[in-house]
């Protein structure tokens, strides 16, 4: 989120730093190939606890910390993505369910069912099928986060896996429900509960500075005293951080105190209102010129433009409109012409209102800012042409921005519709863009 009007702006995550990974071995063909292989068996046979048997599920010691300590050691000397999936893949495959455990407490349960046995006996069957669908390698990343600096560990090998997964190094049911165990035991400790808040001033210390200055994307910082200003006086700039993690930032507020809800980012007022963002658009253009290509192959003419758009904006571009604008928006000199920027903003506007309203992605926004804040329960509010004219803001969403309103009594029934029923909220100036793109552009 960037820039909020009456109120905050925007909160961005931002990557883990991890120190760097020291040299370690490669993998190769033939005899050192299979040493390795043999290693990381060896490795995972001593490293990963086994499960005790369910009655002593609570009398059995933790495994000594220098077990798991060998595993994030011989994980980090691996330099190589290649070699981390191999890995990560044997650790998946060979330490999840026993599948034979989980068919055999199934049986238990549906038989004590068919008698209609009191409910202890049944609830405590069911207790040992829930214990039986734990995986094994749950444990060792249990007591992984228990070492220093153990979860920023796993958050980086959850990285490595996303990677490996991305690049099909390491693939099967049983990497993706791995996966979903890390996903989920890394969403419970990083619940709100486990975050610190602390607001970034200009005298905090230099490394959060620094910090906040490299990772920020959506406006990058041009110096210090571009750095300054953002932390200066009408602007607010929070962090959270982890309790495992202290002094690093995950999560970055940006705030700017405005009289309204801000249009641009460039307006300072100090008064306090309602709380909106002003957030960018990413992926517009790009989804756009795809229309524009897909709307030449298949129909060979336009039909996202009305007739009188697309005769005013071909005699200003000299060209067809389809492949003319093509050219234009790939680029950032377009906004040289003012006439073409005027001919543009009607049905660019309406159709960047249809991108963060009406395309989704399983039902939700396919925007992911806009799926950001519609989960957070924010309305979709205002749609502000030639808001961002950084090379960023043409050149990624044709200089648009989008404002996201707050109403903090109505965040949580609107959360729960956009979640639970996929409702987006919009105010009435979106909708009417909306109505405007179901009218005028055919898709």
């Amino acid at each position: 989120m960037r820039g909020f009007g009456p109120g905050l702006t925007a909160r961005r995550l931002l990557p883990l730093r991890l120190p760097p990974r020291p040299p370690g071995p490669r993998l190769a063909s033939g005899q050192a190939a299979g040493a390795l292989e043999r290693a990381m068996d060896e490795l995972l046979r001593r490293a990963v606890p086994p499960t005790p048997a369910y009655e002593l599920r609570e009398k059995t010691p933790a495994p000594a910390e220098g077990q798991c300590a060998d595993f994030v050691s011989f994980y980090g000397g691996l330099a190589e993505t290649a070699q981390r999936a191999e890995l990560l893949g044997r650790l998946a495959r060979g330490f999840g369910v026993d599948h034979g455990q989980v068919a055999e407490q199934s049986a238990g349960v549906l038989h004590l069912r068919q008698q209609q046995r009191e409910a202890a006996v049944l609830l405590q069957a069911e207790d040992r099928l829930r214990y039986a669908l734990v995986p094994r390698y749950r444990g060792l990343f249990h007591h992984i986060s228990k070492l220093d600096g153990g979860v920023r560990f796993l958050v980086q090998l959850r990285a490595d896996l996303l990677e490996a997964q991305a690049l099909k190094l390491v693939e099967g049911p049983d990497v993706r429900e791995m996966n979903g165990v890390l996903k989920g035991m890394l969403s419970e400790w990083f619940s709100s509960g486990f975050l610190n808040l602390e607001r970034v001033t200009w005298h905090s210390p230099c490394e959060v500075l620094q910090k906040i200055s490299e990772a920020e994307a959506v406006h990058p910082v041009k110096n210090w005293m571009d750095m300054k200003r953002r932390v200066g006086p009408y602007r607010r700039c929070y962090f959270f951080s982890h309790c495992s993690t202290p002094g690093e930032p995950l999560v970055v507020l940006h705030v700017a105190l405005t009289g309204d809800i801000s249009s641009n980012i460039q307006r300072e007022f100090p008064h306090l209102g309602v709380f909106s963002s002003l957030s960018p658009i990413p992926g517009f253009t790009k989804w756009l010129l795809g229309l524009l290509n897909s709307q030449t192959k298949e129909h060979g003419r336009n039909e996202l433009f009305t007739d009188s758009e697309c005769k005013e904006i071909s005699e200003i571009t000299g060209g067809p409109i389809n492949e003319t604008l093509k050219l234009l928006l790939s680029s950032s000199e377009w906004v040289q012409s003012e006439k073409l920027v005027r001919a543009l903003q009607t049905p660019l506007m309406r159709l960047c209102a249809w991108y963060l309203y009406g395309e989704k992605h399983r039902g939700y926004a396919l925007n992911p800012v806009a799926n950001f804040h519609l989960q957070n329960g924010a309305v979709l509010w205002r749609i502000n042409w030639m808001a961002d004219v950084s090379l960023r803001g043409i050149t990624g969403s044709c200089g648009l921005m989008a404002n996201y309103r707050y109403f903090l009594e109505e965040t949580g029934p609107n959360s729960t519709s956009y979640l639970g029923s996929k409702i987006i909220k919009a105010s009435e100036q979106v909708l009417s863009l909306v109505a405007q793109f179901q009218k005028n552009s055919k898709l």
